[in-house]
């Protein structure tokens, strides 16, 4: 079996690791094939590319653009992109704009519950100045000791109806489908399990997801507990879309490693079947 992982981070958004060394990461666990899908941002992907040439691994061409969808933030990952196709550039262009605004009014919202300093110090953690994010702030917060981890500072903070948390208007699942399938590319819903949807909710959204050219879901992801990936590989058969599996690292020590999370179903349909960069490198391996 292929060790594929389509979901991971690196220091050009809210992970840890360079480029280079996430691919370098993904080689040491045994990954054979790897999407990089910083958030809104394809600057990764020529290191990673170069990266994944000399340690013989495929590199999949990724990115996860943030999209609102019924007032709730989703997060559509795009897969074999084309990171140049203009249309696809102009509208990251457009999302990380926005970003740095929406920092300054978290950082002013956590300032008026007390924490001063907040923007200052998740704007030091961000190597890509453009992509300062909640997971920024989240480090910030546990290494001033207002929390003991990660998972407490979501938890306190960050998080609707918390401290930090401030209304932001992503692009459209509408926009982001478009200019992922403009460039060449595959739309997957990330970790549907984070959305705190109703079950008619989480219909809707698959439904609106496929008409617009959705093709993919994640069933097998970090952020899902094991006791939820039956219930999203039926999703994913009952809408007709393909099965991903990644594990959304981010920095060694937070959450799952690359590469370290279970097969897919037996009746699932991946999302990578048929890639012929897949069975061109591993002709004889099954899905």
């Amino acid at each position: 079996m292929l060790n594929i992982d389509l979901h991971c981070h690196s220091n050009i958004s809210d992970g840890v690791l360079p480029p280079a060394d996430v691919v370098a990461r993904a080689a040491a666990n045994g990954v054979h094939a790897l999407a990089l899908t910083d958030h809104d941002d394809v600057a990764g992907l020529a290191a990673a590319c170069t990266a994944a040439k000399a340690a013989g691994l495929t590199l999949i061409p990724g990115v996860e653009i943030s999209v609102t969808w019924s007032g709730q933030t989703v997060h559509i990952v795009g897969l074999r992109i084309d990171p140049a196709h203009p249309e696809l550039a102009a509208g990251l262009n457009g999302i990380r704009l926005g970003r740095l605004e929406r920092a300054q009014r978290m950082g002013a919202d956590l300032a008026r519950s007390g924490i001063d300093g907040a923007y200052e110090g998740a704007y030091d953690y961000a190597v890509n100045k453009e992509m300062v994010g909640r997971t920024h702030f989240a480090r910030w917060l546990v290494a001033q000791g207002h929390v003991p981890n990660m998972r407490s500072a979501f938890r306190r903070f960050l998080t609707r109806g918390n401290p930090g948390y401030v209304e932001h208007e992503w692009t459209t699942l509408e926009n982001a489908v478009r200019w992922i399938r403009a460039s060449g590319g595959m739309a997957v819903i990330a970790h549907p399990g984070r959305y705190a949807f109703k079950p008619r909710e989480l219909h809707l959204l698959l439904d609106a997801f496929r008409t617009l050219g959705g093709e993919g879901i994640e069933v097998i992801t970090g952020s899902h507990h094991p006791s939820e990936y039956g219930k999203f590989a039926d999703l994913a058969r009952a809408f007709g879309l393909k099965a991903s599996r990644g594990a959304d690292f981010h920095a060694p020590g937070e959450g799952v490693d690359i590469g370290q999370l279970p097969a897919l179903p037996h009746y699932c349909r991946p999302v990578w079947q048929g890639w012929p960069e897949l069975e061109l490198q591993f002709p004889h391996s099954p899905d």
